[in-house]
Order: C-alpha cells, then sequence, then structure tokens
C-alpha cells in the first residue's frame, strides 16, 4: 500500500485528479464482466486524452454488482492502465462498513483513489455524513473523494459538510453534481485552494471551471473522451472562447445521453458504436424505440456512427 503519512507525497497525488476524467461504463456479456470489452475501452480512453479512469461508480452499474466482481473490475482496471492514468475507483456504500471495505481493497488493489456515493436510501444527517466519510478516511490511506448527486440519492451533502470534510488530509476533493453552480462556488469559496471540485454534470463542466473547479467526472466522456478532455485543455491553456464552443456544441449530445436513466442511454450509444454488447442488470431494461431512434440520430449528427 502507498504511504500518504507525508503531506507533499499527498500533495503530489492529489494532483493527478484534473481534467476529463470518464465514469466508465461495465460491459456485460453472458450476464458476466466482459473483460476484453473493458480492456478494449481502456485503451480507447488512453488513447484519446482521458486524464483518469473511474470504474465502478454509477455509470459502471455498481448497484448491481456483486462484491467479487466489484473487486475484480478495479483490480482488472489498475492492472490494464498499469499507472498510464490514474485509476479513482468507485467504492461507496449506504454502509459505512462496506464502504471502508471496498475502499481497503481498491486501496490493497493499487488504485489512486476512491470516488465514495453519499449513502443513498437511509438519508443520514449532516453530521451524520461527516462521520461516515471520516470513518473511511481514518481507515483507508488513499486520497479519496466525496460524490454528491442529490438526483440519484435522495440526498444533498451541503458546503459547510464538504468544508469541515475538506479539512481531513486524505479527503481531497469532491465530485458535485447538485447541478448547482451557487452550491459549487460555495464549496469552492469554503475549502481549501488545493481542494479538487469537479464537476459531475457534463452540461455544466465549463462553468464549473470558470468559478475553479479542476476538472469532470464526465458520462458522455465515454463516447467523446477527446472532446471532453479538449474543454479542459483549452480552457487551462487560455483559450476560453474555444472552450465555450466546445461546450455548446456538445449540449445536444448530453442531452441524448441522459434521455433515460444513466447508463442505458450511454452504453446504447457504445453498443451503436461497436464498442461493448447491449447488456444491462433488472432493473434497468433498454431505450424504448423511439429513444433509441432519437439517440442514434444524435449520434449520426456526432459523426460517431
Amino acid at each position: 500500500m502507498k504511504d500518504y503519512s507525508g503531506a507533499k507525497v499527498l500533495i503530489m497525488e492529489v494532483k493527478m485528479f484534473k481534467g476529463s476524467m470518464v465514469a466508465i461504463v461495465t460491459p456485460f456479456k453472458n450476464n458476466g464482466f466482459d473483460e476484453d470489452s473493458f480492456s478494449k475501452l481502456i485503451e480507447f480512453h488512453i488513447e484519446k486524452g482521458t486524464y483518469a479512469i473511474v470504474p465502478c461508480g454509477t455509470t459502471g452499474e455498481s448497484a448491481t454488482l456483486s462484491f467479487e466482481e466489484h473487486e475484480r473490475i478495479i483490480e482488472f482496471c489498475v492492472e490494464k492502465v498499469n499507472k498510464r492514468v490514474p485509476v479513482i475507483a468507485g467504492t461507496g456504500s449506504n454502509c459505512t462498513n462496506e464502504a471502508v471495505k471496498l475502499t481497503k481493497y481498491a486501496a490493497k488493489a493499487g488504485a489512486d483513489g476512491a470516488l465514495l456515493i453519499t449513502p443513498y436510501y437511509n438519508k443520514p444527517t449532516q453530521e451524520g455524513l461527516y462521520q461516515h466519510y471520516k470513518k473511511i478516511a481514518e481507515e483507508v490511506d488513499i486520497p479519496l473523494i466525496l460524490y454528491n448527486v442529490p438526483s440519484r440519492t435522495g440526498l444533498n451533502m451541503l458546503p459547510q459538510t464538504v468544508a469541515r470534510l475538506s479539512e481531513i488530509q486524505n479527503i481531497v476533493g469532491i465530485k458535485e453534481a447538485s447541478g448547482s453552480i451557487e452550491q459549487a462556488g460555495d464549496i469552492i469559496r469554503m475549502c481549501k485552494d488545493d481542494f479538487c471540485v469537479l464537476s459531475g454534470d457534463d452540461s455544466i463542466f465549463f462553468p464549473i471551471l470558470a468559478i475553479g473547479g479542476k476538472g469532470v467526472i464526465s458520462v458522455t466522456a465515454n463516447i467523446v473522451p477527446d472532446r471532453i478532455a479538449n474543454i479542459y485543455d483549452s480552457f487551462i491553456s487560455g483559450d476560453i472562447d474555444k472552450a465555450r464552443a466546445i461546450h455548446y456544441q456538445l449540449q445536444p449530445l448530453h442531452k441524448a445521453v441522459f434521455i433515460e436513466t444513466n447508463p442505458i442511454p450511454i452504453k446504447t450509444a457504445l453498443y451503436l458504436m461497436g464498442k461493448v454488447p447491449l447488456e444491462f442488470r433488472l432493473p434497468l431494461l433498454t431505450l424504448s424505440k423511439e429513444n433509441f431512434l432519437h439517440l442514434k440520430k444524435v449520434l449520426k449528427e456526432y459523426s460517431l456512427i
């Protein structure tokens, strides 16, 4: 395991968490993990400039993975990436002990960090959230990124809670997916300068950068990794007009890949691009015929199929 006892080492690790990071899908084949398709997706992302790979998040259908599958996918991802870009493993749970177990495994497997969703369904208080993340941080020695997505969890982690958690050394950032620029701005204002605020919504990635965000954990990057990375690259190089132009060019695509519940549309798009089988696990189903045709039309307009 990595030794994060030194602040200098931790700061070096944190600097990796920037730019376009993909919330990568989990390909299935005959109801099992499709290692071949996943390996090819990893190579696609590295070739196209993705800054980091994030396996086993919501987009990776983590809710339907067994513990054994979850661990295998993290391990497989770390091995295939082979330190070419950071791997940030999704290890969150609504059970603190389960989150600790998964995060310990990710650390042992060699992941560079862990992404931890707020506990869903049981809806803890803000103090409960603080204690949940504090416990995980005390048990595991890799950098941790909080994940706030109220539309999926029914719970909003307030900026004041994030600010408290940011004082814990190995809690280094947040994937902020409340959809609120104001909330993201409050987090940036209230936390230390080196705390990484990452957009969790593709459609507001550019505005998040404009107020001080460090990057995005993206769904759309599954199919256009180079274009999402180009927003960040253009922005940090000072070409704000180009970054803004790409932002607006991609808005119809962002809408199309969320036409139904994520990850149904994005996985369907990858299927239409010939990259993964069209397979989900119940309770997720394939797109309706109408939405399938709409998605196909949009992908053609972007020259993706």
